[in-house]
């Protein structure tokens, strides 16, 4: 143990961001340079990235990274700033800087982790919720199926966890998969302690509904509005709590950091009033990135439009550790639009989920010939975990020259599927379909990021002060694949976990006023003119679909190694145009506006999740490529990103203000 853990600690120090990963090598070459820990964490560093398998199996995946915080903090006091700090909800005005708030507790992200993780800390200091959109917007709100947790007596931890670690692709750290499992039930039974209502049976328990890749039936829902169900229920409890403030409309730009010695330290966020336009600094003792995935990198997803990685890349750029981006989980059945009766007047914003939940009721995909084809794949047939069940349905379309297939529930009562589906029934109806009677036009769209801002059991990340939870968090639960309903699962056990030692450190820290001096403010480029911004946006929104079919071309659901390199060639491309037109229009590095800074998350998510499937010389779970098509043993690891290079790189990479001092201690 003592060995393996000295050498990730040397690992740490030595690995540079400049690396080489040869195509069609099982080894991955790191360039190795003069990168001590506080060169890697020095103030005008612009990441790219940097992979290691290189730790030892032996050491579970929640251990290694408590271990590998403890590590990087071992030499730091617990106090980065002495003065004294009041808890307080004061916002501090400037005439031209916009205004500065302070808050014990910073959240960013208003779905169920970043909400209940709210309720728990506002019992000990002022929370900020800080939410892109309206608060109820978020990938939580269209969550259908509902959450996985062990609440029948026939059913047992051990199979949830079985469940989960080969759905997982035997990727998942075990121990983060036992804590989830065990502890989920409690969050349920806390749910609706607070109100939140789901189905019951005639028997008057809980009915519990079965999935893709579920053993047993463990799935608490709300008919299939589950997540609007639970989002209601916090929201309701969080708009009653004086110690909470929510700030709608507020898109998080950068997460505000500086040094400590050897660690990185987060003392709040910057963010943009997207109705008012001014730039609103939150300082913060402890902030909980909550921000959800990032979907948006493909040009179908079921995720809602705020789902451009924001949270992914501003802890990214903030020098948190990265793991598993080549994890992307495409559902295997969202609305395909083309085939239904009357087609939408308007292209969606996001596509419309048909939950799992279908075909656990017995739902059967066909292909435009009603051949039933799930059972060529799989002996799970349409029960069979969802990478498996959106790669042969990919597999009928090209094969086929098909734009969907179809998935039947209609074999069933009437009464049964209007009870459960009723979210469903009333979209479908909109345009001619009575999936009573007719079979539901589906296709796979992008839905999960199981990679994410690497977490320890306690949400911890390596950035003192920040915690992570939901989505936008790496825990290990998932591995390779995300078990359909352990997403909300996640959410709230991980928002609970990460309570206790964010009051531990909100107790222990003392914080300055003057501390929202220490960064300059970003800017909202008014003085371009709004010939020149419009320009800007327009331009921006032409980008963005050319990214986002760069990554459905090349970094789908089938992948090649000539493929990613292609995307990682013509993305880099495409970012760098962007630029040139941005900076050669007037644009400063220190402007912010939703749509460019929406871009630039987008280019650094894409990037990563290019990167990472490139290093990965495997097929396991969501990650398949047709030059590595066997799952390797010995690549049972999770791919790791060290945020380490003082080497310049684009706009998306670096932070817009770095703190460029470091901190001087009190004895």
């Amino acid at each position: 143990m003592y060995e393996a853990l000295t050498y990730i600690d040397s690992l740490f120090k030595r690995i540079t961001m400049t690396t080489s990963i040869p195509a069609g090598g099982g080894k991955l070459n790191y360039g190795v340079g003069d990168c001590k820990r506080q060169g890697c964490r020095r103030s005008s560093w612009i990441t790219s990235v940097t992979f290691s398998r290189c730790i030892q199996k032996e050491i579970s995946w929640s251990r290694r990274v408590s271990k590998f915080l403890r590590i990087q903090r071992c030499s730091s006091s617990q106090s980065p700033i002495t003065e004294n700090w009041k808890s307080i909800r004061t916002v501090t005005s400037y005439k031209r800087d916009g205004s500065t708030k302070y808050f014990d507790f910073a959240v960013i992200g208003s779905g169920v982790a970043g909400l209940r993780y709210a309720l728990e800390v506002a019992k000990h200091g002022s929370v900020a919720v800080i939410t892109k959109a309206e608060s109820h917007e978020s990938n939580t709100k269209y969550a259908q199926g509902g959450v996985s947790a062990v609440l029948c007596p026939t059913d047992s931890v051990e199979s949830h966890m079985q469940d989960t670690i080969v759905a997982g692709a035997y990727l998942c750290d075990e121990e983060t998969v036992r804590v989830v499992c065990t502890e989920g039930p409690d969050r349920i039974r806390e749910l609706i302690a607070m109100g939140a209502s789901f189905d019951h049976g005639e028997d008057g328990n809980l009915h519990l509904a079965r999935e893709g890749g579920h053993s047993h039936h463990r799935i608490v829902h709300a008919a299939d509005v589950t997540g609007r169900e639970i989002e209601r229920a916090l929201l309701e409890a969080v708009l009653m709590d004086p110690n909470i403030t929510m700030f709608e409309h507020h898109f998080a730009i950068d997460l505000l950091t500086s040094q400590d010695g050897s660690d990185t330290v987060c003392l709040g966020v910057d963010t943009l009033n997207t109705e008012t336009l001014e730039v609103i600094r939150f300082i913060s003792k402890v902030t909980l990135l909550a921000s959800g995935g990032a979907g948006h990198i493909y040009p179908t997803t079921t995720n809602p439009p705020v789902a451009t990685g924001d949270g992914i890349a501003m802890a990214h750029r903030a020098e948190a550790v990265i793991s598993n981006m080549e994890f992307v989980q495409f559902h295997p059945t969202a609305l395909a639009d083309e085939g239904l009766p009357i087609r939408p007047t308007k292209t969606r914003e996001n596509a419309f989920l048909i939950t799992e939940a279908v075909r656990g009721d017995g739902g059967i995909l066909y292909n435009l010939d009603m051949e039933r084809f799930m059972p060529m794949y799989d002996e799970r047939a349409e029960l069979a975990p969802r990478d498996v069940v959106a790669r042969g349905i990919d597999d009928q379309l090209k094969k086929r020259n098909e734009k969907y297939v179809l998935l039947d529930i209609s074999h069933k009562p009437r009464e049964k599927i209007l009870s459960h589906f009723p979210n469903i029934a009333a979209e479908c109806l909109q345009y001619g379909l009575d999936i009573t009677r007719h079979p539901i036009p589906v296709v796979p769209a992008a839905h999960y990021m199981c990679g994410g801002v690497r977490a320890g059991l306690q949400g911890e990340t390596n950035v003192q002060g920040l915690y992570v939870a939901g989505e936008v968090a790496c825990t290990g639960l998932h591995g390779a694949n995300r078990l359909a309903s352990n997403s909300l699962l996640e959410a709230l056990v991980f928002a609970r976990r990460a309570v206790q030692p964010s009051i531990d450190h909100m107790k222990s820290s003392n914080l300055d006023f003057s501390a929202s001096n220490w960064w300059a403010r970003p800017f909202v480029p008014m003085a371009l003119g709004i010939n020149i911004t419009d320009k800007i946006i327009q331009m921006t929104k032409e980008v963005r679909k050319q990214l986002q079919a760069i990554m459905w071309k090349h970094v789908g659901i089938v992948r090649s190694t000539m493929r990613l390199k292609t995307a990682e060639r013509k993305i880099g491309e495409l970012e760098a145009k962007w630029e040139e037109y941005l900076f050669r229009e007037g644009w400063e590095p220190t402007m912010v506006g939703l749509e460019a800074c929406e871009m630039r998350n987008l280019f650094c998510c894409a990037k990563l999740v290019v990167s990472s499937a490139l290093a990965r010389h495997e097929s396991r779970g969501l990650h398949y490529t047709i030059d590595f098509p066997h799952l390797e043993e010995s690549l049972r690891l999770p791919t790791i990103i060290f945020p380490c290079s003082p080497v310049k790189g684009t706009w998306s990479s670096q932070q817009l203000h770095k703190q460029s001092k470091y901190l001087e201690l009190q004895p």
